[in-house]
């Protein structure tokens, strides 16, 4: 039976999340073998957005491919170049005047790949609201059918665990994976669906260990005490987590075979 091995890490934060993330991903590569390596990218500049130089040094350490979120487009500058240069996807469910696409399909070997980003709807602000997660995918998969992908990886962005946990059943069977990714705290919940589909409702995020989501403490805090609004700053002190998931996927059924998390303490 032939597999597919899938590495893909949690939403990476800033500077620190960055120098953790390459410093072990060549100690996850000879231990999982990854086919292909993913990570969530959305958080990669300073907690929110990428820029392209990031995306390229990157890559050149080893990521294959980017997805995001809500946050990609918090650092608009470039946006539509980053995307067009660059192998960084950001939800379909997103206007489609929004720049960059929510979905690619590509070929890795002789294997043909779509990775789809999709938002949840539940507890995002107004001026984050997008069209319906579940119908998207209905959309896109039945525009694709054609293409025939052997293996379909879905990051599934959202902040309600319920959202999550619905949206991988009305999945189940149609696509290979689905992986949560927002709240930055991974899940114990990973398994693999009745009908073939692995799940996990929260890969986790690639930060500082000791932080708010890889935020500094004291104006978080200070935000919950006192009811402030102080901006949310990038904890730089302490060791880092490396959150996510090593997945095991059957070329011929396209199901998954395995999903393990992945995380490991990095001093940086």
């Amino acid at each position: 039976m032939a597999s597919f091995n899938v590495l893909v890490i949690g939403d990476v934060v800033g500077r620190p999340g960055r120098k953790a993330l390459k410093e072990l991903l060549p100690e996850l590569k000879v231990k999982y073998k990854p086919d292909l390596t993913v990570i969530n990218g959305e958080n990669l500049a300073h907690g929110y957005g990428v820029t392209d130089a990031i995306l390229k040094d990157l890559q050149e350490s080893g990521v294959d491919f980017f997805t995001s979120g809500n946050h990609i487009f918090q650092n608009q500058r470039d946006l539509n170049q980053i995307f067009k240069n660059n192998p960084v996807i950001r939800p379909a469910n997103y206007p489609d005047d929004k720049p960059g696409k929510g979905y690619k399909i590509f070929d890795v070997g002789m294997v043909k790949v779509m990775i789809v980003n999709l938002q949840g709807q539940v507890f995002f602000p107004l001026d984050e609201q997008v069209d319906n997660p579940f119908l998207t995918l209905d959309k896109i998969l039945k525009e694709e059918k054609a293409e025939k992908p052997k293996i379909i990886i879905v990051d599934f962005h959202a902040e309600a665990t319920s959202e999550k946990k619905g949206f991988g059943a009305y999945a189940d069977g149609r696509v290979s994976l689905v992986f949560g990714t927002h709240t930055h705290v991974q899940t114990s919940d990973n398994y693999i669906m009745p009908k073939g589909t692995g799940y996990i409702s929260d890969i986790g995020m690639t930060g500082i260990k000791h932080s708010s989501l890889g935020m500094d403490f004291e104006n978080v805090i200070s935000n919950f005490v006192h009811e402030t609004t102080l901006p949310k700053q990038i904890s730089t002190n302490g060791n880092c987590i490396v959150n996510g998931i090593f997945a095991k996927i059957d070329v011929e059924s396209g199901q998954a075979l395995d999903i393990q998390r992945i995380a490991e303490e990095v001093e940086v």
